[in-house]
């Protein structure tokens, strides 16, 4: 009687299903995205003439109009100041800083949850290494670390959503952090698209003073932490 050949053993795919739906969805998006910009025209619609004619004296609604194309435009990389500084002009300093700030963290919201769902279990399979070191740097204090990222005087706001989106980090803590970290240029730039009743060349010296200190406070807390993280034991 002859012995049963061995079974060899099944050899696990190279890319689960899961992940491959992910990747060509991430893939599709991109594509979608790109398209959606330029035949919607998203890039030139955040305009001082669209605000007057969609935005200004349409009360709440024009205010949500306002935070949702915001939103998606920073989402997908358009500078958070931009719908900030319109916001200020449509609705005045302090309801423009409010509605620039839901819009900013809105969008940022979007991407890092994109990023979450879609990237995180390719880029997890392909640079785990990389993924690692994200992880390392958001997880320290995520609160802190959020913070920094937003005070940096350089650095992208796109990125730096996708990078925390893609990594372990709590949502909670890094979108607190981020929100504080959002204040300072939203008030800057609230108040430069406001037109507030003081002297255009004051408001302008005022918003540079506030833009450099709140980027020196970001260098001195990323120093601190450097500092704190080499002194902890290991």
């Amino acid at each position: 009687m002859t012995a049963p050949s061995p079974t060899t053993p099944e050899r696990p795919p190279l890319v689960d299903s899961g992940t491959l739906i992910r990747s060509l969805g991430l893939v599709a998006t991109l594509i979608a995205v790109g398209v959606l910009m330029d035949v919607l025209g998203i890039r030139t619609l955040l305009q001082a003439h669209w605000v007057d004619n969609e935005i200004r004296g349409n009360g709440l609604l024009g205010a949500a109009l306002l935070v949702l194309v915001g939103a998606v435009a920073t989402a997908i990389g358009l500078p958070r100041q931009v719908p900030t500084f319109l916001a200020g002009y449509a609705f005045g300093f302090v309801s423009g800083a409010a509605v620039g700030l839901l819009a900013t963290v809105l969008g940022a919201a979007i991407t890092f949850h994109y990023a979450r769902f879609m990237g995180r279990p390719l880029l997890a399979r392909r640079f785990p290494q990389r993924i690692r070191r994200i992880d390392a740097f958001l997880s320290r204090n995520t609160l802190t670390m959020a913070l920094i990222l937003r005070l940096a005087p350089i650095g992208s706001n796109l990125i730096a959503n996708l990078a925390a989106g893609v990594s372990g980090v709590r949502a909670a803590p890094f979108f607190a952090g981020s929100i504080i970290g959002y204040l300072p240029q939203t008030v800057i730039f609230a108040l430069l698209g406001s037109g507030f009743a003081i002297d255009p060349a004051i408001r302008t010296s005022i918003s540079i003073v506030l833009l450099i200190a709140t980027s020196m406070l970001g260098v001195w807390l990323w120093r601190r932490t450097r500092q704190q993280g080499a002194q902890d034991p290991v």
